[in-house]
């Protein structure tokens, strides 16, 4: 196993070692709190979980809190490209695809997403700093892989490939999510179209695949752990996500999955 990472991967210094373990626990325990009912208190599970008390519990909009929660993370990646003007193709490629990716985020609370509800400051606070610092430190573990030898798999083009295919799933289906409603309109409704027939979460499903692209692309061990964290949150969010709707819907296809189509 340790021989096939060492194909596949920069060498890493013991500071990104240490660092990697962050984002796989974190957002690994994040993810297993979702799936035991304790939510991030935003969209559908703003009001579902651990009850505090109205005058503990500040809140602010869906847009306003998913605008704080992405411009940072894009501030760092757009930043990248004057601090380390000097770089490869696969750190220009990493800095493009993980700053376009946020930048994108950015573009669909703006204009594309509806929004029924608020988000909680206490959840705001966590989803900005987990970004930001994955950010910095999937730029920052490049960077340090500047001049080091290549892994000898090179994974860069399929990285930028699966990239591609992830962030376009993902805006496909934010655009089926968008249209299920009017301006006025916030009540949810069971979404339909392109993969919702056979999962719940597909714009989770490809968001996971786009950051999986940028790990492929960068080949370093953060990068890596940034996309299994990514996975194990998500993973927890989409289950939850399918227990809420069967739970608010009588007839929501029982056949219809969480994630991963006739899996899970």
């Amino acid at each position: 196993m340790e021989s096939m990472l060492l194909k596949l991967l920069f060498p890493s210094p013991f500071l990104i070692k240490a660092m990697s373990a962050v984002p796989v626990a974190t957002l690994g325990y994040v993810g297993l709190s979702e799936v035991r009912g304790k939510h991030m208190q935003y969209s559908k599970f703003l009001n579902i979980g651990e009850k505090k008390p109205i005058e503990k519990t500040i809140q602010v909009s869906s847009r306003t809190g998913m605008l704080i929660a992405y411009t940072p993370a894009f501030l760092a990646g757009a930043a990248s490209f004057g601090l380390f003007p000097n770089d490869d193709l696969r750190f220009l490629l990493v800095k493009s695809t993980l700053t376009f990716h946020f930048f994108k985020r950015i573009l669909e609370v703006l204009f594309v997403h509806r929004y029924s509800g608020g988000m909680e400051v206490e959840s705001v606070i966590p989803i900005t700093l987990s970004y930001f610092t994955s950010s910095v430190f999937v730029i920052y573990a490049q960077h340090l892989a500047q001049g080091l030898p290549e892994p000898a798999i090179d994974l860069m083009y399929p990285g930028l490939l699966l990239f591609l295919i992830g962030i376009s799933g993902n805006f496909y289906h934010h655009c089926l999510l968008s249209k299920l409603r009017s301006k006025d309109d916030k009540e949810y409704k069971v979404p339909k179209g392109g993969l919702f027939d056979l999962v719940i979460c597909p714009h989770y499903l490809f968001e996971i695949l786009g950051i999986l692209g940028i790990s492929l692309t960068a080949q370093t061990l953060y990068a890596f752990s940034f996309f299994v964290g990514t996975t194990l949150y998500l993973s927890g969010r989409s289950y939850s996500t399918r227990r809420w709707y069967l739970s608010q819907f009588k007839d929501f296809p029982k056949d219809v999955k969480a994630l991963i189509p006739l899996v899970f």
